[in-house]
């Protein structure tokens, strides 16, 4: 990967370049699924948060859980979860908005005053076609585009997982980039473009 392909990964449709990894522990929850998927959902935020170096925890002092991920049928469905309107301001407007473009996912993320992620909301309409995704697969892919702030045009022609055999992974250049990413030294959060060289100068040669 190019210092270049890096910087198209956090630079957004409208040419804003823009960073940002968590800055406290992670503490996922999740919403509307089976113990089974559940755990399978645990399981990817703990190889992610292990693969970058960070930190998850059991509960965040000032929100409780900081991540949280939504399964359900219908959009109008999070208009009945309760005081979640008071998490995410015009929700009933988003939800008419999500409806209307048939979306089947969405996630929203709120900042700390120097940028970093401070939480998270992962929202998955389980139609048919996220329904016909394996749940290992599917979580896995949800945790990494919430590990970080990627651009809303990352991930458009191209998954952040691979197929290796019967198995589906992350892709060795995305785990790069992730790694990378939560390196003490860099900023949780900046505009500036050359960051995408810093990280590049962090990636690890091939074995």
């Amino acid at each position: 990967m190019t210092p270049e392909e890096i910087e198209a990964l956090f630079t957004r449709e409208s040419g804003e370049f823009l960073f940002a990894r968590w800055g406290r522990p992670i503490v996922p929850i999740v919403f509307g699924v089976e113990d089974k998927t559940l755990a399978v959902v645990k399981g990817a935020f703990e190889a992610v948060v292990a693969l970058s170096g960070h930190k998850m925890a059991e509960t965040d002092p000032e929100l409780g859980a900081n991540c949280m991920v939504f399964f359900f049928r219908d959009w109008q469905e999070l208009l009945e979860v309760p005081d979640l309107d008071r998490l995410i301001p015009d929700l009933a407007p988003l939800v008419g908005r999500l409806e209307a473009a048939d979306a089947n996912q969405y996630r929203i993320f709120r900042f700390e005053d120097d940028g970093a992620i401070r939480a998270a909301f992962v929202f998955l309409r389980m139609d048919e076609e996220l329904s016909n995704i394996p749940a290992d697969t599917l979580a896995l892919s949800q945790v990494v585009q919430t590990i970080l702030l990627w651009s809303d045009t990352a991930f458009r022609n191209q998954s952040p997982l691979a197929v290796a055999g019967e198995a589906t992974i992350l892709r060795p250049d995305i785990a790069e980039v992730i790694r990378a990413s939560y390196d003490p030294v860099l900023p949780g959060a900046t505009q500036d473009a050359s960051h995408a060289l810093r990280l590049f100068a962090r990636f690890q040669p091939p074995q």
